[in-house]
């Protein structure tokens, strides 16, 4: 796993929006309003981040990026050199939240809400405590620049 990659996106300026592909990157898509270059570059930065983490996570091999002047364009497209940097998205990605549905009995969820308890704070607690982990370590923003 590399920390940085760059590949080509294709910004293709419609009536209705900016389209963006990545022509090295088959299924990581992602869009803007139009008339938006600022918007397209930084979901394409979103996109390729979170594409190629789901490459890593699956193991699958990431492709050299094809040098900008190899790339075919049609008429209404830009392409733009795409960065990422990925210790924050993986980080990002590993400490987000996932809804998960649990059941309590209603006379102690009902005792809960009259206390004003946090149920999620209390079962994530007891679930780190049933597994015997910690936080997992997150970036300052110092450590990433």
């Amino acid at each position: 796993m590399k920390n940085e990659y760059a590949f080509i996106a294709v910004f293709e300026y419609a009536d209705d929006g900016i389209n963006i592909s990545f022509p090295d990157l088959p299924g990581c898509l992602s869009c803007a309003e139009v008339n938006n270059t600022e918007e397209a570059v930084k979901n394409a930065k979103e996109a390729l981040g979170l594409y190629l983490f789901g490459m890593e996570q699956d193991g699958e091999q990431i492709p050299e990026s094809t040098p900008i002047n190899k790339i075919k364009i049609e008429k209404n497209c830009v392409p733009a050199v795409i960065d990422v940097f990925m210790p924050p998205v993986r980080a990002a990605v590993k400490t987000s939240f996932v809804k998960k549905t649990l059941s309590l009995p209603a006379w102690l969820a009902a005792l809960a809400d009259g206390k004003n308890v946090n149920c999620s704070k209390i079962f994530q607690d007891a679930l780190k405590n049933f597994l015997g982990v910690e936080e997992p370590r997150t970036f300052s923003s110092v450590e990433i620049a």
